[in-house]
């Protein structure tokens, strides 16, 4: 593969080629230069299911569940760093370290988990792409759907045109974003007494333990810290990169993105929906967000093109992490123009779009289920981490990082509670819907 696994018998610095504590911190000119692997990761992140999750979240509870974007910034910096601290003392991506400690069977088991975490996240996105297409054009989901599917393959086969075509989304993200702003400045902004209350008050508010999950799984999850370790290699990070705050930088930059627009989201729902009593099961109802900046005839064509922007460039990074993902796993080639993968691609979307087709409900409802159904990834591949993070050999040397130790056990024994309880409810429910 590639990958030379560093010596773990000798000391940290003998093994890095230098003194960890002799590296300075980067000023903040060159830390953002280095910077790039959370941006990809937010980009794959902010999908149909994250704005759907959100607004769920907003429109249900209204305030009462903002306490959650704690919880998120703290997993999410401390399941990428854990990634990146590993990746660097071992020599080798996660699952390759993996690997190394635990052999070939936990890393093709993790691989295919994280595979799965990936796949149930395209199965929304597909969703997503349709929704928009129909806020759009009033097309049918399904047909909204293939259009986009055959704009994704034709970028799949096509040199150049995918960097175009990303622009173009990462315009209508930052179109997004805007809106959602700019409406909560026109609704005259969030009840800043009610959201100070909703933070400091930590409570899951009946039956939205399921959400609650979802939303959290969709932000905060392992899978984009070990994703980000191979990402790490194209970035052509140095091993002092892990030292001097470029790596720190990096994950911080990501979860905070995350957060500022999904709470963003999720508040515009609690400002517009949550007072009308309005429950999201269908994606016109997502346009109802923006109605009060926008009005009834701009509001569905804008959060028309949020969805189908937010859904194709997170299809076409999301279907590439998870075949990654699985061939690493596999001790495969994980080469992103290698034919294999693309290959994988291709079926990937193919099955998912099957399966998304073959689903009775909303597009909505299904983009919600598979945000639910991605937190699968974070009990099997986070209990190796830990175990890795734990292991005294991995800091001989130097001083462990006692406190990123310590949150990561914790972080992981949360998101294996929250994943227990809500997929028992959960599954039964997926279960009726595709026998419906």
């Amino acid at each position: 593969m590639g990958f030379q696994a560093n010596d773990m018998s000798q000391p940290v610095d003998r093994r890095l080629g230098f003194d960890p504590s002799s590296v300075k911190k980067l000023p903040f000119g060159q830390l953002l230069k280095k910077i790039g692997p959370g941006i990809i990761l937010t980009g794959i992140v902010i999908g149909p299911g994250n704005i759907t999750t959100s607004a769920m979240m907003g429109a249900n509870y209204g305030y009462s569940m903002v306490w959650l974007i704690i919880p998120i910034l703290i997993m999410g910096i401390t399941f990428t760093l854990t990634s990146y601290n590993i990746s660097i003392l071992t020599g080798l991506p996660i699952l390759h370290a993996i690997r190394k400690y635990y052999g070939g069977i936990a890393s093709a088991f993790c691989g295919i988990a994280l595979f799965l975490s990936c796949f149930f996240f395209t199965l929304g996105n597909v969703s997503g792409t349709g929704a928009g297409m129909h806020l759009i054009f009033g097309l049918n989901w399904k047909l909204g759907a293939l259009i986009m599917l055959g704009v994704l393959a034709f970028c799949y086969l096509t040199k150049g045109v995918y960097s175009k075509v990303e622009k173009g989304i990462l315009i209508c993200i930052i179109a997004m974003i805007a809106a959602f702003y700019v409406t909560l400045i026109a609704t005259g902004g969030p009840d800043w007494g009610a959201f100070g209350h909703g933070l400091t008050h930590w409570r899951i508010q009946e039956g939205s333990l399921t959400t609650s999950l979802a939303y959290i799984s969709t932000n905060a999850a392992v899978t984009a810290g070990v994703y980000g370790t191979y990402l790490g290699l194209e970035k052509k990070w140095k091993k002092e990169d892990l030292y001097n705050g470029a790596m720190r930088a990096d994950a911080i930059t990501h979860i905070v993105l995350v957060i500022l627009i999904s709470g963003a989201i999720m508040l515009v729902g609690a400002i517009v929906l949550h007072p009308t009593g309005t429950a999201i099961k269908a994606p016109a109802q997502l346009a109802e967000l923006l109605t009060p900046f926008l009005g009834t005839v701009l509001a569905p064509i804008i959060m028309g093109i949020a969805l189908v922007g937010a859904g194709f460039s997170s299809l076409l990074g999301n279907t590439q992490r998870g075949v990654v993902l699985l061939d690493a796993g596999l001790d495969k080639d994980i080469g992103l123009e290698s034919r294999p993968v693309k290959i994988g691609c291709v079926l990937c979307l193919v099955i998912a779009t099957i399966i998304c087709f073959a689903y009775g409900g909303s597009p909505t409802q299904l983009i919600f289920i598979a945000n639910v159904a991605t937190s699968i990834a974070t009990p099997v591949v986070g209990l190796f981490m830990v175990l890795i993070l734990w292991k005294k050999e991995l800091f001989n040397g130097i001083k462990p990082p006692r406190l990123l130790q310590i949150s990561m056990t914790v972080c992981y024994i949360f998101a294996v509670y929250m994943t227990i309880d809500a997929l028992r409810r959960q599954i039964p429910n997926l279960i009726h819907s595709f026998m419906g």
